[in-house]
């Protein structure tokens, strides 16, 4: 901001240019007709004239500038306010005693992330904190794991607006849904049917999680990091056209207790690796890989890379 010190001496300096400049035009033309001096005069105080009128409108632009810059900030606040009014008030109901308070804050979560995409990292690790979480135990043992048939439609439900908004569009112009750049961090949750097809990540964190069900990776991107370590799959494990990029990608101490399918074009690390071996289950690995029964656990055998 311009003090009034400062525009003084501009004002001053244009003044005195004005009249030096006029002074030295009149010595100048002391000899030239009188008529000669006038317009030399006249032209010097035009030219005075106008340099005042671009400082002034130089001045208004900086003032309206600077008008705009003051609500957009005060705009910026009020919008930052109302989302964190927003995010707390959902994050609030995710407490809630009843499932349906519980699910009205999952969704209002995904549409505050919709919304403002800047808050979209914290939206998802909010939710992943939730699924990472273990519910309150019930009677029913079958359903402890998930608290219960409410709670599993919950936990469903916050899932699910994981992949929705983690899933490539089909089309490539229809990416309005598609929240690009996310980490996940879902180590030691517990998943249930969790089909994670098609999807792009920054980086995603399954240390110690249990999947329930099939856990479908097919066509899914890792773009950096990927931990499966300490993994088990209950069901199917789908890693069908999985990239996996960058460096870290691990599934040491992973289990497979059922079908596995990693497809033809899926490259992973599978060292450390456990599968079991006695029951029906379909197995395909990548083709440098192998499996070796386990001398120290019966029905089990580790995967190992092939020689040569």
């Amino acid at each position: 901001m311009l003090s009034n010190r400062a525009i003084t001496i501009g004002a001053i300096a244009v003044v005195g240019i004005t009249l030096l400049s006029t002074a030295v035009l009149v010595v100048v033309l002391r000899d030239a007709p009188p008529k000669v001096v006038l317009e030399a005069v006249r032209t010097s105080a035009s030219i005075g004239v106008g340099t005042g009128g671009a400082a002034a409108l130089w001045l208004a632009a900086r003032r309206q500038r600077s008008t705009e810059v003051s609500i957009l900030r005060r705009d910026h606040d009020a919008t930052e306010t109302r989302v964190t009014e927003l995010y707390g008030r959902a994050a609030e109901q995710l407490s809630a005693d009843k499932a349906p308070v519980r699910l009205a804050g999952i969704f209002a979560l995904e549409r505050l992330g919709q919304t403002y995409p800047t808050h979209r990292q914290t939206i998802v690790d909010l939710i992943c904190a939730y699924l990472r979480m273990p519910p309150e135990a019930t009677e029913d043992r079958e359903r402890s794991e998930h608290g219960g048939p409410q709670e599993f439609e919950v936990r469903q439900a916050a899932q699910q607006v994981l992949v929705t908004h983690l899933r490539l569009a089909e089309e490539p112009d229809d990416d309005s849904r598609f929240w690009p750049d996310i980490a996940l961090n879902l180590s030691g949750a517990v998943l249930h049917t969790f089909t994670f097809s098609r999807c792009r990540v920054r980086s995603a964190t399954f240390a110690d999680a249990s999947f329930h069900g099939p856990a479908v990776f097919r066509g899914t991107l890792f773009e950096q990091h990927a931990d499966f370590r300490g993994v088990r799959f209950r069901g199917l494990g789908d890693f069908r056209r999985v990239g996996f990029e960058g460096e870290g990608v691990t599934f040491r101490g992973a289990s497979f207790e059922g079908e596995v399918d990693f497809g033809t074009n899926t490259t992973a690390v599978l060292t450390g690796a456990m599968t079991r071996v006695d029951n029906d289950a379909r197995r395909k690995w990548p083709e440098e890989w192998t499996e070796r029964p386990s001398a120290e656990h019966a029905g089990w055998a580790e995967l190992v890379a092939r020689r040569g």
